[in-house]
């Protein structure tokens, strides 16, 4: 099966009337048997002074990882190292920008980042931020990811403290994909409703554009952002929209599509909540836990020549071994306890080891 990428980015009218450079990155690229899309946002705020640059580079750095590694990444089974290792690939890159331009702060580089990557029939995708990742298949349109926002409305960047907790990760196959688009969120404003999560079939009509190959469909959407979505507001934010298009899959039938759903029901129900109300069952949980590793211990404890000859005369003096039955448990616990201690230094010279290695990076750059 035959993929064909491609990727636009134009500067939002905001940003025109301003003179502000734009602060979207897009890339779209084939190499060693991958096709990849990536697609970075570059935050706003005039804290971030340098976010453009944040966000080329990080769309660089990750289709460069995804081509060069995409066996390595959708072969790694713990998702969180995956998410580490992306998130430490970029902050590599933006330590040479720090230097280079000589920043005060990683976060004045801060940007989003969306990214999808094809290799024979397997799908690895990535989302920290606003944005949207959509799949079209022959069913319909649906969100692969959705934007990321916090309750007032902040979203995420690479740059955020525990980053790669944000980083949502996408494992899966092009069996009835026809094709996936990647968007920042100024074109998920126009194409997606958050309250609903319908996403309009604009967008596969966006997609079937790359039919006639990458250069018509780059030209076509280029078209449709500068007159639908950049030029339909005053007060439009830069847009980009990738898209890894699959030859020969079926498009759906565009008179199925829906136009129009009802939002989500709300409700009050909170992940803070349930976390509090799980604390009792969790404590609880924990104790049984330890308990029951520390009667394992006792009942796997090697029997000592004295203690042969306790058990000899169990019968006759049962109180004699009780005392020596509660040694052995202390004896236990001393010992849990000795080797968790072991275990949290051990955790402690890691970290400071880690710490040493980027301090050693930053040097070295």
């Amino acid at each position: 099966m035959n993929t064909t990428v491609g990727a636009v980015t134009l500067t939002g009218q905001k940003h025109i009337n301003r003179g502000v450079p734009c602060e979207d990155s897009s890339i779209a690229v084939i190499a060693n048997g991958v096709s990849a899309v990536v697609v970075a946002d570059g935050a706003g705020s005039k804290q971030y002074t340098h976010a453009r640059f944040g966000s080329e580079a990080c769309v660089k750095t990750i289709a460069d990882l995804l081509t060069e590694h995409f066996d390595a990444l959708y072969n790694e089974n713990r998702e969180a190292a995956i998410r580490s290792l992306i998130i430490a690939r970029i902050h590599v890159a933006f330590a040479d920008l720090i230097k280079e331009m000589e920043l005060e702060s990683i976060e004045q580089l801060s940007c989003t980042l969306l990214f999808c990557a094809v290799k024979d029939r397997r799908v690895l995708a990535g989302h920290i931020g606003d944005g949207l990742i959509v799949r079209i298949s022959s069913d319909g349109i649906s969100p692969l990811t959705m934007p990321q926002n916090d309750m007032a409305g902040h979203t995420y960047f690479v740059t955020a403290n525990h980053a790669a907790d944000y980083l949502r990760i996408v494992k899966t196959t092009t069996d009835n994909i026809h094709a996936i688009c990647l968007m920042s969120d100024g074109v998920q404003d126009s194409v997606y409703d958050e309250n609903s999560g319908l996403v309009k079939p604009v967008v596969v009509r966006m997609a079937e554009t790359f039919a006639g190959g990458r250069e018509n469909g780059e030209k076509e959407i280029h078209s449709i952002l500068e007159k639908f979505i950049v030029g339909g507001s005053n007060n439009s934010d830069d847009s980009s929209f990738g898209v890894l298009y699959f030859d020969g899959t079926k498009a759906p039938d565009s008179s199925t599509l829906k136009s129009g759903a009802d939002a989500f029901p709300r409700s009050e129900d909170s992940f803070k909540q349930l976390q509090e109300e799980m604390v009792p069952q969790v404590k609880k949980a924990r104790s049984i836990i330890v308990d029951a590793h520390l009667h394992k211990e006792v009942g796997n404890a090697p029997v000592k020549e004295e203690d042969e000859h306790i058990v000899k005369a169990k019968e006759k003096d049962t109180e004699a071994q009780a005392p020596v039955q509660d040694n052995v448990i202390e004896d236990i616990r001393a010992s849990v306890k000795k080797r968790t201690m072991m275990f949290i230094a051990g955790m402690g010279i890691e970290l400071v080891a880690i710490i040493v290695l980027i301090i050693l990076l930053f040097l070295k750059h």
